[in-house]
């Protein structure tokens, strides 16, 4: 009775490192059939319809809630500028912001919240009714044909949505700060270029594909993992949003700090090269 509380406390942990390692093979897999050499018609057939579902009809929710992220920081910010005299700088405070981390962010957890689910259980529903095992039975390996053109739509349509929302959200910050507050528009964008390198652009685009990889590999797994019924179909797509969610948080830390060293890195050894 005394170690009961511990002995599941030890089964749970026993069940997550399970999880994760069916988790993985799953990536592994799913990974092997995005980059099979199967390419063609069939294979075109499969992926465009997901290009269109992930990317095309999610332009305007995205684009959306990039104009106002960036609107919503411009009237944050502009009180706090103006009383140091510093507002004709918001524009590359706003735009950096947005291009290398509010924007990829956004652009995932959309995706995450309207395809990852949708996903999830689309996949889980085909494998309730057994639809997973008729792919089988006529010779077609379900990860080939359902995994690997989700996987491949959010990994390329995840970075265009990306620029589609850091877009939105610069003219979004324009409008409240130029238009609205009065500030000189060339100061403006005279920062935001000063501010925003080409490797904070490349910074974003990097987050955006790894977003966008992990959202459709969660998505897939949490569908073919999906237990019977409506409830756990159900409960498969708020799994995977929820999951998505958490990964793209935990991903934009690391990847931030691997990216601000890698910079580092680069500009030192420029540099270096300059000074000899």
């Amino acid at each position: 009775m005394f170690l009961a509380p511990f002995a599941a406390i030890g089964q749970s942990l026993i069940d997550t490192i399970e999880g994760f390692g069916r988790f993985m093979r799953f990536c592994f897999t799913g990974l092997g059939a995005v980059f099979s050499r199967s390419v063609g018609f069939g294979r075109m057939r499969l992926l465009v319809p997901q290009l269109y579902e992930v990317g095309t009809r999610s332009i305007p929710v995205v684009m959306l809630v990039g104009g106002f992220v960036g609107a919503v920081l411009g009237i944050e910010m502009f009180d706090q500028m103006r009383d140091i005299g510093q507002e004709t700088r918001i524009g590359g405070i706003i735009n950096l912001s947005v291009v290398k981390q509010i924007g990829p962010v956004l652009a995932a957890v959309m995706i995450a919240g309207r395809v990852g689910g949708a996903v999830s259980a689309e996949i889980g529903t085909m494998r309730v009714t057994d639809q997973l095992d008729a792919l089988r039975v006529m010779g077609t390996d379900p990860v080939k044909h359902l995994v690997a053109p989700r996987v491949l739509a959010c990994v390329i349509m995840v970075p265009v949505l990306t620029v589609a929302s850091d877009l939105m959200g610069v003219v979004g910050g324009w409008l409240v700060v130029v238009v609205g507050f009065n500030v000189d528009a060339g100061a403006y964008w005279q920062f935001s270029s000063d501010f925003v390198t080409t490797f904070d652009v490349i910074t974003g685009l990097v987050k955006a594909t790894a977003f966008g990889l992990l959202i459709g590999l969660i998505s897939c797994y949490k569908g073919f993992h999906c237990k019977p019924g409506a409830a756990g179909v159900g409960k498969a797509a708020t799994d995977a949003f929820v999951a998505s969610f958490i990964a793209i948080i935990i991903a934009n830390f690391f990847l931030a700090k691997f990216m601000n060293e890698l910079y580092i890195l680069i500009n030192g050894r420029i540099l270096n090269a300059m000074s000899v």
